[in-house]
Parts: C-alpha cells; sequence; structure tokens
C-alpha cells in the first residue's frame, strides 16, 4: 500500500503531504538521514527516534557489494538487519556507479564495475537493481539511472537521459513486489530542455513518485535552482517529489518553497564528523580556539540531547582529543537541527506563514534570499 496526501499548498508552491506506506505514515516535507550501509553513521535506531527521523535511506550498491542482498533476505530483509521499524527508501546504486569513474563502463544493458573494496567484477541493470532492493525490502525503491557529470556537452547529456529512459521503463517492467514504491528518476545534466523532457517522459511511464537526480554534483548553486525550476511544473501533484542530495538547510528550504516533499544528504553527518555544528545563526566550527571555554551549548534554544548536557568547551575537547563520542554528539545536534528545521516548515505550511517562516530564516541565517 503506498499513498500521498497532498495536504495543504502554500501559495508560493511549498506543499504539506503525508506519505503512507504498508510500514506507516510520514508528513512532508521530511529530510531523510543517510544510513549508507545500513547505519547511519554513529547514532543508534532509538537516537534517531529521539531525534524526529521518520525514514531513513541506504544504499542499494554498498548493500550489494557488502554484504550481500541474499544475507539481508536471509536474515529477514532490512529493516530487522539493522534494527530500524520505520520506513526505508533504498537509492540504486546509480550516483555511487557513477562516482567510481574509470572502474566502471555503462552500456546499454547496465554497468559493469570493479568493487571499490576488492575491486573484484561486477554488475548491475535495471533488473537486478530491482531484485536487490526487493530482497533488501525497502518500503520506496528507485530505478537505475544514469547520473551525468554536470560539465557535460548536450549530446552526452541527451543520450545519458534516454538511457535512463530506458532503465526505467525496465526497471518498472522488473518489478514483483508492488508493496514497495518504486519512483522514477529525472536527469537532463544541467540543460532545462532535457529537464522538460524528461520529467514528462518519466511521469508518461508512471511511477508512484519522482525523483529529481543529478543536482548538486559540483555545478554553482544558480544553475541547481535552474534545473529545479524547469523540472517540478512539470512533474503530477498528486505524487511526492524526491530532491536526491541536496543539501545544506538553505537548499532545503528553497527546494521546499519549490514544492519539493523529500531531501536526503550526508551533510549533516559528514559535517558532524569534522566538527561543524549546523545552528540557526549559521555554521559553528567546534575547533575554533574560542570555543575552548565557552560554556553555553551549541545552539541556544536547541532541544537536542547534545545541546541539553554538554557546552562547547567540552564538544571541542572530545572532538580536538578524537575522542569517539566527539562524532556521536556532533551527529545527533545536526540530525535533530535538520529534523526540526522540516518540521517547521511543516508548521509553517499548515498555519499559512512559510513565506515569512522563510523570510526570518533566511534573516538569522545571513542569507541574502539563496
Amino acid at each position: 500500500m503506498f499513498k500521498f496526501e497532498l495536504i495543504k499548498k502554500d501559495p508560493c508552491g511549498a506543499r504539506l503531504g503525508r506519505v503512507t506506506t504498508g510500514r506507516g505514515s510520514f508528513q512532508t516535507p521530511v529530510f531523510m538521514p543517510v544510513g549508507t550501509r545500513a547505519s547511519v553513521k554513529g547514532v543508534t535506531p532509538e537516537e534517531l527516534k529521539d531525534i524526529g527521523a521518520d525514514i531513513i535511506l541506504a544504499n542499494t550498491y554498498h548493500l550489494y557489494v557488502r554484504p550481500g542482498h541474499e544475507i539481508i533476505k536471509g536474515l529477514g530483509g532490512v529493516h530487522r538487519f539493522m534494527h530500524w521499524d520505520k520506513n526505508i527508501l533504498t537509492d540504486s546504486g546509480g550516483f555511487q556507479v557513477w562516482s567510481l569513474g574509470k572502474m566502471r563502463r555503462i552500456t546499454e544493458e547496465g554497468v559493469s564495475f570493479s568493487s571499490h573494496i576488492d575491486g573484484a567484477k561486477s554488475s548491475l541493470t535495471p533488473e537486478s537493481v530491482i531484485e536487490v532492493q526487493e530482497a533488501i525490502g525497502a518500503d520506496i525503491i528507485m530505478p537505475l539511472d544514469e547520473c551525468a557529470p554536470h560539465q557535460s556537452g548536450r549530446p552526452y547529456a541527451e543520450n545519458s537521459m534516454n538511457l535512463t529512459l530506458r532503465w526505467a521503463g525496465r526497471s518498472k517492467a522488473a518489478r514483483t513486489n508492488p508493496a514497495q514504491a518504486l519512483f522514477g528518476i529525472v536527469q537532463g545534466a544541467m540543460f532545462a530542455d532535457l529537464r522538460e523532457e524528461s520529467a514528462r517522459a518519466t511521469v508518461e511511464i508512471g511511477f508512484d513518485g519522482y525523483a529529481i537526480g543529478g543536482l548538486s554534483v559540483g555545478e554553482e548553486k544558480h544553475l541547481m535552482q535552474e534545473m529545479l525550476a524547469a523540472t517540478t511544473p512539470h512533474l503530477p501533484e498528486d505524487r511526492p517529489r524526491y530532491l536526491m542530495g541536496v543539501g545544506t538547510p538553505e537548499d532545503l528550504v528553497y527546494g521546499v518553497s519549490e514544492g519539493i516533499d523529500m531531501f536526503d544528504c550526508v551533510m549533516p553527518t559528514r559535517n558532524a564528523r569534522n566538527g561543524t555544528f549546523f545552528t540557526r545563526q549559521g555554521k559553528l566550527v567546534i575547533k575554533n580556539v574560542r570555543y575552548a571555554d565557552d560554556p553555553a551549548p551549541v545552539s541556544d534554544g536547541c532541544g537536542c540531547y547534545t545541546c541539553r548536557n554538554y557546552s562547547r568547551a567540552y564538544l571541542r575537547h572530545l572532538y580536538m582529543e578524537r575522542e569517539v563520542l566527539s562524532p556521536r554528539l556532533n551527529t545527533i545536534h545536526n540530525l535533530f537541527y535538520y529534523c526540526s528545521l522540516m518540521k517547521e516548515m511543516q508548521a509553517a505550511i499548515e498555519g499559512d506563514r512559510f513565506g515569512e517562516w522563510r523570510k526570518r530564516f533566511e534573516r538569522d541565517n545571513g542569507s541574502s534570499g539563496l
């Protein structure tokens, strides 16, 4: 069972919605913490629930390479495997294969590649990617796509887009478990007309939801925004819209204002491991010496476990001493901030005050309007 309910739409385009799967419901707009290898780095499932996470993302490529989808299936599926009883979305692994560079080869049939772990030869096809995700048991699954480099010339971008469309049709035909929602992926590199063409053709194939891929891959911010504006008007109102791999808090606010419902990004967890916190006033880099004797929490008024119990001075001490507790506490704060940001936007849309809320967010974060 998969259902998307559009509850309310702000005049600017921001949407309040609800996604329901066989595992339960969650409200949108929503941020999905990234648990690439069936683990959100440094935090337990119980902590994720306390943080406010309603759905997480895992990666098909990485779970296929290790431990293997058959092992996960034999152990009862990814939810039991990782002790998480809420929703899971698995991306197809297309971006990860793309990032292998010279270690992979793309053909009409699919992608052949050398494992990043041991160099072993392997391959993924649109059909096998669906088979792997059905074995893993995610609630929302994605088809194999090619993420064209942002600097691609038009001939390459157009060929790549058409290949992704053909793969999308094959992926849909290979699906055997209707309980899993299957999203289509829009590509087209940095060409607005290709984005529109890809969106229309993907919708024509017909999916439970629609993702926008190939953005936030090195292009300038204004290009990402232009491609987003060229895409979302051609996606159906009655299906969830997912912006893959994006991004900063400012990106999330901009995406919501453009009608995006779902987001994921490694930024809050990766920055946490590097000692960078996201706060209402922007980034805080904890290694800076001025925090050495600072008794304040990372962010005044923040309700996360880290801010309720630890000072900037102590968090800096942990980071400088490379204590394993450091990335855990940092990650708890950053994920709490991201999830709280989404819940604030939900409430603002529901209360007909999203425009006002966004202006205050931009002022507090020193933004010039994105």
